[in-house]
């Protein structure tokens, strides 16, 4: 669980430098594109959909935007054809990485990230490779303001159904089964507490611990550029980097 929440952390950080690029809006709005596509245009129908417009809600994408890429899906404009896949593989020190992807272009896309993964101290593996050693979840981050009941949060999250509540100096992250999130969100929603991200995940069911300073660089900077690439929608990875050597490495 820790190498989730740290690296959700750096991951949330570093959105707010790709939302100032226009990165995050190209990729929340593909999935929106996609979700659309597939399950209709009615959030509240298309549970797919309701996701991917909160997580555009967390990263400020204008409402016309997000209608832009409804429409385009459900035949209002101009259509697209995103092929999606699943890429697993290791990165250094045996870090199992799991990569959500989205494609116009398959054969690009898998060349792009092979050599991603081959400079930079990993491999990519066959289908099925690490994929079994993630599960399925959802994942609400509550901001610890000041005056906030740590005790009251979490008899709160399990009333609501949560699955496991862990707290850190800034936030508490809880976690669910997929069938119980949104019922959980929105009771802690409802009980006043602010959500700071909610969104499905995968958890690694263990960890990685990556102590030497030159292997959690290389971790690192392979999942920095593997966010980077531009058909890849999610990442998800096993390792364990202490506090300290995060900070150290920057």
């Amino acid at each position: 669980m820790a190498g989730h929440s740290k690296w959700s952390n750096i991951k949330h950080k570093k959105a707010k430098a790709d939302e100032q690029r226009g990165k995050i809006f190209t990729k929340v709005g593909r999935e929106i594109y996609v979700a659309a596509k597939e399950g209709g245009p009615d959030p509240e129908a298309n549970a797919r959909l309701k996701a991917a417009i909160q997580k555009a809600k967390e990263v400020n994408m204008p409402n016309d935007n997000i209608m832009r890429n409804i429409q385009k899906a459900t035949g209002g404009g101009e259509t697209e054809n995103y092929e999606e896949a699943v890429y697993e593989g290791y990165g250094p020190g045996g870090v199992a990485i799991l990569l959500n992807i989205m494609t116009d272009n398959r054969n690009r896309t898998a060349s792009e990230i092979r050599y991603l993964f081959s400079r930079n101290g990993g491999n990519l593996g066959e289908t099925g490779c690490v994929a079994w050693m993630f599960d399925n979840k959802g994942v609400i981050n509550i901001e610890l303001v000041q005056g906030l009941d740590q005790e009251e949060l979490m008899l709160e999250a399990i009333e609501a159904g949560a699955e496991d509540i862990t707290f850190d100096d800034e936030v508490a992250e809880i976690v669910t089964e997929p069938e119980d999130f949104e019922a959980v969100k929105q009771a802690l929603s409802a009980a006043g507490f602010k959500i700071q991200t909610a969104e499905y995940t995968k958890l690694p069911q263990s960890s990685i611990d990556i102590s030497d300073p030159e292997q959690a660089k290389q971790v690192l900077n392979l999942m920095n550029l593997l966010e980077d690439h531009d058909d890849v929608q999610d990442v998800y990875a096993n390792f364990d980097i202490p506090d300290e050597l995060i900070e150290q490495l920057g």
